[in-house]
């Protein structure tokens, strides 16, 4: 199971990695109510190289992207279970909306996006242009149907 760092020891680990000459698998995302998909897909990520490392989108980056009533559960908590997935190696808070500012810092060899962003039809992917100027590549996983955190939380019958 992974642990939850900071940037600072990430980087300190990134290095042990590009040593032992380990492919580093990056991917993000908010994570809010943790769901089969997510795991899934956390899954599906790891099979992209030898260690996994989540972004997790901090609380007021989550906010910003899915409103004020987001999200449900606090970023710390998040992290921790997230952590505790046997396939998540580490995971780092990332406080932007987007995560170009944290692949251009941790360059990770493989950065893993959703299906929906797969190219030719798939939504724009604002950070394609850092993956590509530090020479990573841009995996496409598969989604899971039917799994989402804005579906769970309707099946609630709550209003965000």
């Amino acid at each position: 199971m992974g642990r939850v760092v900071t940037w600072d020891e990430l980087a300190a680990l990134r290095a042990q990695w590009r040593r032992e000459k380990k492919t580093v698998v990056w991917t993000n995302g908010c994570f809010d109510i943790l769901h089969v998909g997510h795991l899934r897909n956390l899954q599906a990520c790891k099979a992209c190289g030898d260690v996994l490392v989540v972004g997790l989108n901090s609380d007021a980056s989550v906010r910003q992207i899915k409103g004020p009533a987001r999200p449900v559960n606090a970023e710390d908590d998040r992290a921790e279970l997230l952590a505790g997935l046997g396939c998540v190696d580490a995971v780092v808070i990332f406080g932007e909306a987007t995560p170009e500012v944290s692949l251009a810092r941790l360059k990770p060899d493989v950065h893993c996006k959703g299906a929906d962003y797969q190219p030719p039809h798939g939504k724009p992917i604002p950070e394609a242009a850092v993956v590509a100027a530090y020479g990573g590549r841009i995996c496409y996983i598969p989604l899971v149907p039917g799994r989402s955190t804005t579906g769970t939380i309707e099946k609630l019958g709550v209003r965000v």
